[in-house]
């Protein structure tokens, strides 16, 4: 009954009404990741104007950390309903839940009220974003899977490169509000398309018991976790406690519940073991490009903030054109090869990068960013549809979030590590002076020293990157079977 159960579950998909519904159904996965995507970078060049009108820059940061902290701890919860009770329902609470943020957003008075409406549209993206990656995966059997993830990748490439740009513009020539009243429109489309085209045909329904107890606990000793880890001071060391007491109550509690939001077989799977540990460390590497080295292209190249964000956006288009081509090599020499493979490129151009030149020409760099997009374009996407493709539909979408999940966790540590090492670093070269990156980072010239110190903090930064690669690398090789139990593709799905 259970093998029954599923396969009637995995033809729940638009694929099972035929290939002529996948494209709307795409393209409406591909609106709502956009904006999913697109918040988390419009938003970042339209700052001193927010500021400027509703105030509170000493708060401001909690714009972004907010918005992470609600995807974050939400994407395990979302993962468990999307199993539980199909993914078109929680898909499309999610892209309510944050057009309702955005519009909160578009009308906030003061900059808390801003924070708290981020908070929101946070919530309404953690089901976005386990959900869309799901249901694209349902969409395709094996051999067709990668090339929908690709693209799925070059969303996010895409609004990581227009993403500041339209904000900038929004800013600048009408009002920072619009960033947010955008949204409106693609998300109503978005709706449309997925309440109209994707067809979930559930068979035989049973009564589930959700773990509410659990996602609260689950919810709060997440949230404490990355609080901890972005705010600094003495408040920094009680949240992390309080996370840990919390996170022992909800293993306590998710042991003993009927139908846990994390079930037991997501810690006790190899192969999703290995993955969570590797994106994790993926996670934590990605912070080194993405925070440091536009401050460091800027300060010690004398760049400006065109040319450094360049710099960084190569990045972001070789990643999802090695992607796209990766479905060839792990078709051919499986999952975990191809990943041990980006990923053991990926730890040779951090080590190249480190070794560059002081204040070199700004290409060198960007070649290295380029290299590395590629790299972990090779990496990451074969370990995401590894992992969706040993699961059967009943679990695919828990096996999907905690891989997500494990990504932002890795992604926080990252910033509150290689912060604290940057923030040393400089300290040490510059006497103790009181100086920091972000201190830094809005000064329009630095003096030599100053150079010095941000290129020595940088290294140090990568040299960091550089072992949390090669832990990711022993992940994949070490904890993950040498070849994944890919399940037979339902041929409902096709």
């Amino acid at each position: 009954m259970e093998r029954t159960e599923q396969s009637a579950a995995a033809a729940a998909t638009a694929a099972a009404e035929g290939p002529r519904r996948r494209g709307p159904v795409v393209a409406a996965l591909m609106l709502a990741m956009a904006l999913a995507a697109m918040d988390s970078t419009i938003i970042s060049t339209a700052v001193p104007q927010i500021v400027g009108e509703l105030g509170g820059f000493s708060v401001f940061s909690w714009l972004f950390s907010g918005y992470l902290l609600a995807v974050t701890v939400t994407l395990p919860v979302y993962g468990k309903l999307a199993d539980t009770f199909g993914r078109k329902p929680v898909l499309l609470t999610g892209i309510g839940i944050f057009l309702l943020g955005s519009v909160l957003c578009a009308g906030a008075w003061n900059m808390a009220g801003l924070i708290a409406f981020r908070i929101v549209q946070g919530l309404g993206g953690g089901a976005i974003q386990g959900t869309v990656q799901t249901i694209a995966a349902d969409l395709y059997p094996l051999k067709e899977r990668g090339r929908i993830q690709a693209a799925i990748s070059t969303v996010w490439a895409v609004s990581a490169v227009l993403g500041p740009l339209c904000g900038g513009l929004f800013a600048g020539y009408a009002s920072w509000r619009w960033i947010f009243l955008i949204n409106l429109p693609v998300g109503a489309v978005a709706l449309l398309l997925i309440s109209r085209h994707l067809r979930e045909r559930v068979g035989e329904r049973t009564r589930h018991r959700v773990d509410w107890p659990g996602a609260l606990l689950l919810f709060l000793s997440g949230g404490l976790l990355i609080t901890g880890l972005v705010q600094s001071g003495p408040a920094r060391w009680w949240l992390l406690g309080g996370s840990l007491v919390l996170g022992g109550l909800t293993v306590w509690a998710e042991r003993r519940a009927a139908e846990p939001i994390i079930p037991g077989w997501v810690w006790r799977r190899r192969v999703i073991v290995a993955v969570n540990l590797a994106l994790g460390m993926l996670g934590v590497l990605m912070v080194a490009p993405t925070v440091f080295l536009p401050t460091y292209a800027q300060t010690v190249l004398g760049l400006g903030p065109i040319a450094a964000g360049f710099v960084l956006s190569v990045m972001t288009l070789s990643w999802p054109l090695s992607a796209a081509l990766s479905n060839r090599v792990y078709l051919r020499i499986g999952f975990r090869n191809t990943a041990a493979l980006g990923m053991a490129a990926a730890t040779v151009v951090l080590v190249v990068l480190v070794m560059l030149p002081y204040a070199g020409p700004a290409w060198q760099p960007t070649l290295v960013m380029l290299l590395l997009g590629g790299a972990l374009g090779l990496f990451q996407l074969p370990l995401i549809v590894g992992v969706q493709s040993t699961v059967p539909w009943s679990e695919r979408a828990t096996a999907t979030s905690s891989i997500l999940f494990c990504r932002q966790v890795g992604q926080s540590v990252g910033a509150a590590v290689f912060g604290a090492v940057a923030n040393a670093t400089l300290a040490s070269r510059l006497h103790g002076s009181g100086t920091d990156l972000d201190s830094i980072a809005g000064a329009a010239h630095a003096d030599e020293q100053v150079r010095r110190a941000v290129a020595a903090a940088v290294d140090h930064v990568y040299v960091g990157a550089a072992v949390a690669a090669v832990l990711s690398l022993a992940a994949v090789l070490f904890v993950a079977p040498r070849r994944f139990p890919v399940l037979e593709d339902d041929p409902a799905v096709r």
